[in-house]
């Protein structure tokens, strides 16, 4: 079986932001799978997807102060600034971060860990909505 689906991920600010149980109701489909994988894919350049964890929510702000002294805003070495100071930054976080996860599905269930949790790792101060492509391959 194979299944593709558009989910619309509404803006927020930037930082790390848990967004596991909206995949996982936005995609019934993964219940009736004994076995699978599901691929989620951001189309967007300034923001990334990650999985770490999904309980301490110091770890997304620790993340977030981490990925700010990384990439910097302002460094005099950036020449694409048209778009803001925290644009360039943006993007050197998405390469870093990536585009995509892959999960493992297993017993109708996404078999993350115990401690482990889907992360929109927003990059822009002022971001719009973002879209995910989230492909499932399984039986």
């Amino acid at each position: 079986m194979w299944y593709q689906k558009h989910i619309i991920i509404s803006a927020k600010p930037r930082g790390f932001h848990l967004i596991t149980e909206q995949i996982i109701s936005a995609l019934p489909q993964i219940r009736s799978l004994d076995v699978g994988l599901l691929n989620l894919f951001i189309t967007h350049t300034s923001a990334s997807l990650a999985i770490n964890e999904n309980a301490d929510p110091t770890v997304r702000s620790d993340m977030e102060a981490h990925f700010n002294v990384l990439a910097p805003e302002n460094a005099p070495y950036y020449r694409h600034t048209y778009e803001g100071p925290d644009d360039m930054p943006a993007h050197i976080k998405s390469v870093l971060l990536g585009a995509s996860q892959t999960i493992p599905i297993s017993k109708g269930k996404l078999a993350l860990g115990t401690w482990q949790g889907i992360y929109l790792c927003e990059h822009r101060d002022h971001a719009s909505e973002r879209t995910l492509i989230a492909t499932l391959q399984g039986e």
